[in-house]
């Protein structure tokens, strides 16, 4: 059965090492028969979430950027991939913000279920990941229809272009993506 996959790319960067972790998952993943997306957002506008709430009455937030259109695709998505560099042993802080700012989709009927973590950092260390792995734990206990269900730890890859020299890191998010 074709799923739709949402790939939510959110290094700073435009082609960094996440990304590349993202696209040899989207390959997978087509490979597979499944139609996906992958959202940059190295050139959006994602303002920080005001704690106004008033997305929980109205379901739509009042700030106006381009996480309104990410949050239509995420709605409508049955997989979400988040692709992030790992700063300070944590979640990028682009990707923190767009977290923030899904409470609008807490109240809907959102399509996704099945979520995957692509993690891209300098440190060799397979913990490094840990932190982004937690954060993302606590953004899936608010959707409770969804759960982890996989995880590249995209360790020693310090500048842009190192993941292309950890082969088995790409081929792990390849068949990630067709598995999904």
């Amino acid at each position: 059965m074709s799923k739709k996959i949402l790939i939510l790319s959110t290094s700073p960067r435009k082609a960094g090492n996440s990304a590349a972790l993202a696209e040899q998952f989207a390959e997978g993943a087509r490979e597979a028969g499944h139609r996906v997306e992958t959202v940059s957002l190295h050139d959006k506008t994602i303002g920080f979430c005001k704690g106004c709430l008033t997305c929980q009455q109205t379901q739509k937030c009042v700030i106006r950027d381009d996480m309104d259109a990410v949050l239509e695709k995420m709605l409508h998505a049955d997989v979400i991939v988040f692709a992030t560099p790992i700063y300070f042993y944590e979640m990028s802080g682009q990707m923190k913000t767009l977290l923030d700012r899904t409470n609008p989709l807490f109240l809907q009927d959102y399509a996704f279920r099945d979520i995957y973590l692509l993690a891209s950092a300098a440190e060799s260390e397979e913990s490094a990941v840990d932190g982004a792995v937690n954060g993302l734990n606590g953004w899936i206990a608010c959707f409770e229809k969804t759960r982890l269900c996989g995880v590249v730890r995209g360790v020693g890859a310090t500048v842009p272009g190192d993941m292309a020299a950890l082969p088995n890191l790409l081929q792990d998010a390849y068949e990630m993506g067709r598995k999904a």
